[in-house]
């Protein structure tokens, strides 16, 4: 993952914790790196091992960290770095998810060596629809329902989210129902 992924989990702890929790948190991990440079690769361990230790020591799940993280990439990195490209994607909540397959085509401009997820859309309705996450790396669905639910606070809009299947694949296909009240 790119070196901004990390920074932007440091500063969700730094931001509610502490500083000094930081440095706890990364001295458990083990992780020997001073400061994460956004535009450089780092190794997806890392971001686990933050995950893993962060749950540790806030006394919840690692699924939780994920989904707050998930939220906080959102409405804190994403907007702040990236608010032209989440306001390109769309006017509105639903309009963003039709265009959610074609966002990283965007974004891989900017980050190159970035293996983003593919998304495709099925089964929309007035105020639903089906998400396909389909991706190389595992154990981030917990991540993308963060995303998917700081994507509905970003548009003002309330998001249901359920888990429909795991579609059995060498990677990840994931497919989730998204729901959100009527506009």
């Amino acid at each position: 993952m790119y070196g901004i992924v990390n920074k932007s989990i440091e500063e969700l702890i730094v931001q509610n914790y502490g500083a000094d929790k930081w440095e706890e948190i990364k001295t458990k991990t083990g992780i020997e790196i001073s400061y994460f440079i956004s535009s450089e690769t780092y190794d997806d361990e890392i971001t686990f091992k933050l995950a893993s230790t962060i749950a540790e020591e806030l006394n919840v799940t690692v699924s939780d960290v994920l989904k707050t993280f998930g939220e906080w990439w959102i409405l804190h990195t994403g907007r702040k770095n990236y608010g032209y490209l989440l306001e390109s994607g769309g006017d509105n909540f639903k309009t963003f998810l039709l265009n959610l397959p074609a966002f990283h085509n965007r974004v891989i401009m900017m980050y190159p060596k970035l293996t983003p997820p593919e998304f495709k859309i099925t089964k929309v309705e007035d105020c639903s629809l089906h998400l396909h996450y389909l991706s190389k790396r595992k154990g981030l669905t917990d991540f993308v329902m963060g995303l998917l639910s700081g994507l509905g606070k970003f548009f003002s809009t309330p998001v249901n989210l359920e888990h429909i299947e795991t579609i059995p694949s060498d990677a990840t296909h994931e497919v989730i129902k998204v729901s959100w009240d009527k506009i």
